[in-house]
């Protein structure tokens, strides 16, 4: 519609690399527990993820995806000090993880 303005979506992408040797069970849990934040976090519109399947061989290393969805910048600003969240970070994964990419934007339409 001409003239009118729609509110986009923020897409905040975490790519994420465990520690060698993490087991299977300790990713199934930290998986779980991510996953998991969107019953605890009402600002999270949508919550995706998954593991890398790329044959391109350039995900320098990541092994996991996961794009969180907030209906606008002020939900995702709530939500990265929200407790849900820094509990998760602290005792779940920090210590299995290796590294971590983050970005976030605001979804266009092509």
């Amino acid at each position: 519609m001409v003239g009118q303005t729609h509110p986009r979506r923020v897409r905040h992408v975490v790519l994420f690399k465990l520690k060698d040797g993490t087991s299977a069970e300790t990713i199934h849990e930290i998986e779980t527990a991510f996953a998991g934040l969107r019953s605890q976090i009402p600002q999270i519109r949508e919550l995706e993820w998954g593991d890398d399947i790329s044959p391109e061989g350039r995900q320098a290393g990541h092994t996991h995806a996961f794009l969180v969805t907030f209906d606008t910048p002020v939900d995702r600003d709530i939500y990265l000090p929200h407790p849900a969240r820094t509990a998760f970070l602290a005792n779940v994964l920090k210590p299995h993880l290796d590294k971590v990419t983050v970005v976030d934007y605001v979804a266009r339409d092509s």
